[in-house]
């Protein structure tokens, strides 16, 4: 039987803030197979953030296990392609230079790997922008350069922390047509952490509810629309009964959350 792409068990870790202890995530047991896309949805400081960054090895849990294609990947970076919430494209490489340095870093020599990136500026809609500074792209293509960045890290996993946040609905609905494509063309296992629940749909084969910190799984939702999704699906019956059983649990998770509380203090 193949290993998930993605295993982690009994995942706790607490952090410390201001002289007291602060618990991030909870037990929190995840699978994700080979090929999958799972999206992350829950409040804010339930850990989402906490979980990709074991996974991408730089952070070292409380306790529980993380592996990563049948690897322990705890305290290992390097077994994952991670793209952090801010595209932190470095000002003085021009966009070229930027979407090589993944592999630059991998020791892959500079001249070999800017050939291999600039065979993916088309497909990643980006040609002829080869030569330009990060500070002369729009926000979509800087995002669009920090995603090929992370394609070309020679990793199976990827993962994605709120790469569109920081977008309009306009430019974010275009990433989201776009990145379908690119994964049709070459795919890839992929965990991607967002607030937007419609995003969560429109991406992912499953969503995964995290409760209130500490983060628990409280639900697990396997969309089964068809693919690619356009835009125009939000509006269509299934979706929004998807979206309503997403919502309904975050709704729980954060009365779960209350409950626990009251008889913390009771």
């Amino acid at each position: 039987m193949t290993a998930p792409a993605i295993e982690v068990a009994g995942l706790r870790h607490t952090f410390r803030s201001k002289g007291r202890e602060v618990a991030a995530v909870e037990r929190i047991d995840l699978e994700v197979g080979a090929g999958e896309f799972v999206a992350l949805v829950g409040p804010s400081g339930c850990g989402k953030s906490t979980l990709l960054r074991v996974l991408s090895g730089l952070l070292v849990p409380t306790g529980g296990t993380a592996r990563v294609m049948g690897e322990d990947c705890v305290g290992r970076p390097g077994l994952v392609a991670y793209m952090p919430q801010k595209d932190l494209l470095l000002p003085w490489r021009r966009a070229l230079a930027n979407a090589a340095l993944g592999l630059e870093v991998r020791g892959v020599p500079r001249k070999e790997a800017r050939a291999r990136a600039k065979g993916l500026f088309g497909v990643f809609g980006l040609e002829g922008f080869e030569q330009a500074w990060p500070g002369q792209l729009s926000g979509g293509m800087r995002q669009r350069l920090a995603l090929l960045r992370t394609f070309l890290t020679p990793a199976g996993v990827l993962l994605l922390d709120e790469p569109f946040g920081a977008l309009d609905a306009i430019t974010r609905r275009g990433m989201h047509a776009w990145l379908q494509e690119v994964l049709a063309l070459e795919p890839r296992t992929v965990l991607l952490v967002t607030h937007d629940v419609e995003e969560a749909l429109v991406l992912a084969d499953r969503v995964v509810v995290l409760s209130p910190r500490p983060g628990r799984v409280v639900e697990e939702v396997a969309v089964g629309l068809g693919r690619p999704r356009h835009p125009g699906v939000v509006t269509t019956g299934d979706f929004t009964a998807l979206k309503a059983r997403v919502l309904a649990a975050l709704g729980d998770g954060a009365g779960a959350e209350v409950r626990a509380q009251e008889a913390l203090e009771g």
